[in-house]
């Protein structure tokens, strides 16, 4: 039997060296119930957490961290703060490889040569191309992470770099999964944008115009949280597998006993 915890939120705390955490208790599901505050939480990477950080986040009962960074992303950023009695689970939702050399554009490329990739709606048609690749290619990666929840590893935080990407398709499919209701998603999802949360665009172009308002226009797409990107991957699910429902079933291969577990531990009846 799920512990039954009270129903009241979470305070949001403004970490100092980790961005975008949230907690995504209180959304509503289809049929009245909501989500259980205390089990599942979003955040961008935990590499960089102050003492003062990792403290807050011991008490929030984790089991698991679920880290979608690759290993190129963690041999820059460094890995995960430890905390003690939680389990880190490294996830890579993106290959090393994918987009190396377009990054390193967006790192060190001069105004002309960001203008060629990123101009003309290209930086965010890569962004809705992503998803849909994530939906089709990492079935796998997000079954595994629906099943190990329903087991055993909730409370759980789930995290990539910036916190909007990976995780929050992540997110999203799990909320799904427990039936929240599709615009409390896109609400939840869109909340990275939230000036506190953002990630900070680092560049090491030394070029006079490397952080001027063009090249930040520019690389806008890439670090925003757009709904074009996570309907993209709703419409992908539903062009491959028919329906979302399919889509986990079929594709992620989860059963309804899963589905009924995950509820259990994720979601207050009404």
């Amino acid at each position: 039997m799920t512990q039954q915890l009270p129903q009241v939120p979470s305070t949001e705390p403004e970490l100092a060296g980790v961005r975008n955490f949230r907690d995504v208790g209180g959304l509503p599901t289809v049929d009245g119930g909501s989500v259980r505050f205390g089990r599942l939480f979003r955040s961008g990477h935990l590499a960089h957490a102050t003492e003062e950080d990792a403290a807050f986040l011991s008490t929030l009962g984790l089991h698991t961290i679920f880290d979608f960074r690759n290993h190129a992303d963690r041999k820059v950023e460094g890995a995960d703060v430890e905390l003690p009695g939680v389990r880190n689970v490294n996830i890579p939702l993106n290959d090393p490889a994918d987009g190396k050399e377009f990054w390193k554009l967006v790192s060190t490329g001069e105004l002309e040569q960001l203008r060629a990739a990123l101009g003309d709606g290209k930086a965010a048609g890569r962004m809705s191309d992503s998803y849909r690749k994530m939906i089709v290619e990492r079935t796998a990666e997000h079954s595994r992470i629906l099943h190990a929840m329903a087991e055993d590893s909730i409370p759980a935080l789930m995290h990539c770099a910036a916190g909007k990407d990976r995780a929050g398709l992540s997110i999203a499919i799990s909320l799904l999964a427990v039936g929240v209701e599709r615009e409390a998603i896109e609400a939840d999802y869109v909340k990275s944008n939230d000036p506190h949360r953002r990630y900070k665009v680092r560049r090491s172009s030394t070029a006079a115009d490397a952080m001027s308002p063009e090249v930040m226009e520019l690389l806008s797409p890439l670090f925003d949280a757009r709904l074009e990107y996570l309907r993209a991957a709703f419409e992908t699910m539903e062009q491959t597998w028919g329906t979302v429902e399919s889509y986990l079933s079929d594709g992620l291969k989860i059963s309804p006993e899963t589905r009924e577990r995950l509820r259990e531990r994720l979601v207050v009846v009404g």
